[in-house]
């Protein structure tokens, strides 16, 4: 999940994680993590991010921060399912890659640095 800022609304953190803030914390399906704070309207992502265990990355040149999804002990996924990710295509149109969902799939990804 990519994000502008590092305090954002409840509804956008959970459409964009798939985890459920719920007052006995952070959920998904039967599993619930406590969180240290309780999670309000707004999201302190930092925060939420360090009690769950998901990784969070800063590119300040850019002022971004990337979310990664919930890993066991920060050293591996918790599930092999991808998480949702949307671009544009070579033509401008919205791709979806859950549209490749039951299909073998290459994630490619590289960086200049």
């Amino acid at each position: 999940m990519l994000l502008r800022s590092l305090h954002i609304p409840k509804r956008e953190f959970e459409s964009g994680t798939g985890w459920a803030l719920k007052p006995e914390g952070a959920c998904q399906g039967d599993v619930c993590i406590p969180l240290s704070k309780r999670a309000s309207d707004t999201v302190d992502v930092r925060q939420l991010a360090n009690d769950i265990g998901m990784p969070l990355v800063e590119a300040p040149e850019h002022g971004l921060w990337a979310l990664g999804p919930a890993s066991i002990n920060s050293r591996a996924l918790a599930t092999a399912e991808a998480p949702e990710l949307t671009l544009p295509d070579l033509d401008g149109n919205e791709f979806k890659l859950s549209s490749l969902r039951g299909q073998k799939v290459l994630l490619f990804a590289w960086a200049p640095y």
